[in-house]
């Protein structure tokens, strides 16, 4: 499994490619800057099947039409967070960050669900807190988190949708996960599961 990386937008929303032997694969979270995502997946020469959005906030869709126009990708999200997208500009307009109103999606996702894309398969794991449709993506070993769990932190919830009881919830199912996985969240570096079990004070709460 290959994974490019790009850090986009005013918020430094981490977007994430990735792809399998054959060249097919999938697009996590497209934040901005379509034109530079773009650039990624025509250089990598990828065939982007699914883009997957951990979460609906305007942060991590803000190229996603850019991006589903070029790809004629399915984009995949969460049943519980599928509202947000053609009402992203209106939330982003609270922030006073520009954004427009985004696509529908074209696959609601529920826990458990299973993506398979060339020789790779994603299992969605239901992981609200930061948002009520909030998921995170394992993939081999790899855990593509959102704004769930971040490198010694995690993720706000004090906006709309959010809970600190879901979060704590999630974060517990994140932490009896069996084995080490490297994770890949929405935001800052990315850092490993056991790293997270013995340093992130959420975890140690």
């Amino acid at each position: 499994m290959e994974i490019g990386m790009m850090t986009l937008g005013a918020l430094g929303t981490n977007c994430y490619l990735v792809y399998g032997e054959k060249k097919t694969g999938i697009l996590i979270d497209p934040a901005d800057s379509g034109d530079t995502i773009i650039q990624c997946i025509k250089a990598e020469g990828v065939d982007v099947k699914y883009i997957v959005l951990t979460h609906g906030h305007f942060d991590h869709i803000g190229a996603l039409r850019q991006v589903k126009e070029f790809t004629g990708a399915q984009i995949a999200i969460h049943e519980k967070d599928a509202y947000r997208l053609p009402r992203a500009d209106r939330e982003a307009a609270l922030f006073g960050m520009p954004c427009e109103a985004q696509p529908r999606a074209d696959v609601l996702l529920h826990d458990g669900d299973g993506l398979k894309v060339d020789d790779l398969l994603f299992r969605v794991l239901f992981t609200p807190g930061h948002t009520e449709g909030s998921i995170c993506l394992l993939g081999g070993k790899a855990l593509f988190t959102g704004d769930t769990l971040f490198c010694g932190n995690v993720g706000r919830t004090d906006l709309p949708g959010g809970s600190l009881p879901w979060l704590e919830t999630s974060l517990a199912r994140l932490a009896a996960l069996e084995g080490n996985y490297a994770v890949y969240p929405g935001h800052g570096d990315v850092t490993n599961l056991d790293a997270e079990r013995r340093q992130n004070p959420a975890f140690m709460a």
